[in-house]
């Protein structure tokens, strides 16, 4: 979430990124219905000169010489638990604005991209295409700078085409960069055993998830051999380096 609100409390606290927007209050009564419940605002715990006393008001965040994406915290002190209502929170949620202005993939699986026009520090979650699905492999933060910022993330190859990108999510939805590929010239990956006992083995080290034969997932990590003992006995499909979905059985 990019919002704190505690409402029908003492204090109301809002917190998110300057946007270059006010932030505009519905102010109740009392519940003796003499004067208005919030007689206090802050802005980054500066107490703020802005006319509170009116059903509703506006929090001017330009005041306080604030930056396109720098934090800011507004709290709302009342005189009692009441129904405050902040009108329009959403213009201090932080926005994902990146734009890409250089993305590869090394043979060595080394992620490098950069970006201009970011305007709040959200994470970017990676992602690389495998076993007929999006599959997120790593998580940075994002620097947040509206000029150049620089990204490098290590992701592991299997063999044949690798895919991947990155993508940011904010409040109205995934903002996903184009995708980047890269080969990997490396022998494909195989099970020497498809009907085991103690241990499933791999013929070189891979990312793997296995699945019981009704769907669920039992086990997933990376190596190049899986202790089975506590696995029931039945089919199993597997998924690792480029394959998805072969079926081994545990006997």
């Amino acid at each position: 979430m990019f919002i704190t609100l505690l409402a029908h409390a003492e204090v109301v606290v809002i917190s998110g990124v300057y946007q270059g927007k006010d932030v505009y209050v519905k102010n109740p009564t009392t519940s003796s219905g003499v004067g208005y419940c919030i007689f206090e605002v802050l802005v980054n715990n500066q107490i703020t000169s802005d006319e509170v006393n009116s059903s509703a008001f506006a929090i001017d965040l330009g005041a306080w010489g604030l930056k396109l994406g720098d934090a800011v915290e507004v709290v709302l002190r009342c005189k009692e638990k009441c129904d405050v209502k902040i009108i329009n929170p959403e213009v201090i949620y932080p926005n994902s604005t990146f734009e890409i202005t250089g993305m590869q993939v090394n043979t060595t699986g080394v992620l490098n991209w950069t970006t201009k026009a970011e305007s709040a520090m959200l994470p970017f979650i990676i992602e690389q295409f495998k076993w007929n699905r999006w599959i997120k492999v790593g998580e940075t933060m994002g620097q947040g700078k509206s000029d150049s910022n620089e990204y490098s993330f290590q992701a592991s190859l299997h063999s044949g085409s690798n895919t991947f990108r990155v993508y940011q999510i904010d409040h109205k939805g995934q903002r996903t960069s184009q995708e980047v590929k890269v080969d990997n010239p490396a022998s494909a990956v195989t099970i020497n055993k498809t009907t085991i006992s103690n241990s499933l083995d791999f013929s070189a080290e891979t990312d793997y998830e296995i699945y019981s034969e009704y769907g669920s997932l039992v086990k997933a990590g990376r190596g190049q051999k899986v202790d089975t003992t506590k696995f029931f006995k039945g089919k199993y499909y597997v998924s690792f380096d480029n394959k998805g979905g072969q079926i081994i059985e545990k006997k």
